[in-house]
C-alpha cells in the first residue's frame, strides 16, 4: 500500500487515461444531462493529456453492433483503440497489453456506462494493483441511480473519485510552467 499521496495524487509520469465505450449507438440512450457533461469533460481530458504528452487508451464494446466512438470524441482513438467483447476492459488481452506498454501505475477512468463497463473495469484494475481515479464528471449511465451507485460502490472498493479539473491540475502540480499554461487555457475555453 502506497502513501496517501501515492493513492490520491495523480502523477504525470505514472498516469494513463482510459476512455471506455463512448459509442454512437449507446449515446442516445444515456441520461442526456450526464452525457453532455461527459462529452465536455472527456474532451477536456483528451486535449489535456495530449498537451502533456500522456498516453490515452480508448475502448469500444462490440463496435459491429454499437458503432464506433462518437464523432465528438474522435481524439480519444488517436493513440490506441481496443475493440472488446468483455464488459471489463481487463477481460481483453489487447487492452492489458496496451496498458502494460504505457508503464502506468495510475489509471484515470472515464466513459460509459458507469455501472457496467466502467465499474467492472475499475474493480478489475484495483484487483490488479492499479491506483484508479474515476472522474465523476466524465462518466454516465442511462439512469442517474445507476450512475450514483457506481460512484458510491467504486469509492468503497478503493477508487479515488475525482473530477476533470482536479485530475488535470494534479498532473501539472505547479503554476507558471508551460504545461500549466496549456491546461489553464483549455479549462478557460471549456467553462460552461
Amino acid at each position: 500500500m502506497g502513501t496517501l499521496k501515492d493513492n490520491f495524487w495523480l502523477d504525470a509520469e505514472k498516469t494513463v487515461l482510459v476512455v471506455i465505450d463512448v459509442q454512437e449507438k449507446l449515446a442516445p440512450a444515456m441520461n442526456q444531462r450526464l452525457y453532455g457533461q461527459l462529452i465536455l469533460h472527456v474532451n477536456l481530458l483528451i486535449e489535456g493529456f495530449k498537451a502533456l504528452d500522456l498516453p490515452i487508451i480508448a475502448t469500444e464494446q462490440y463496435s459491429k453492433g454499437l458503432g464506433h466512438t462518437v464523432a465528438e470524441l474522435q481524439g480519444a482513438t488517436d493513440q490506441v483503440c481496443i475493440e472488446k467483447m468483455a464488459f471489463s476492459c481487463c477481460g481483453d488481452e489487447n487492452f492489458l497489453t496496451a496498458l502494460e506498454k504505457t508503464g502506468a501505475k495510475q489509471v484515470l477512468i472515464v466513459g460509459m456506462e458507469s455501472h457496467v463497463c466502467v465499474f467492472q473495469t475499475v474493480l478489475d484494475l484495483l484487483d490488479r494493483g492499479y491506483v484508479v481515479h474515476l472522474a465523476s464528471d466524465a462518466i454516465c449511465s442511462r439512469f442517474e441511480s445507476d450512475y450514483t451507485n457506481a460512484i458510491r460502490t467504486a469509492a468503497k472498493a478503493g477508487a479515488v473519485i475525482t473530477t476533470t479539473e482536479t485530475a488535470l491540475f494534479q498532473l501539472v502540480k505547479v503554476a507558471g510552467t508551460d504545461e500549466f499554461k496549456a491546461i489553464s487555457k483549455l479549462i478557460r475555453q471549456r467553462t460552461p
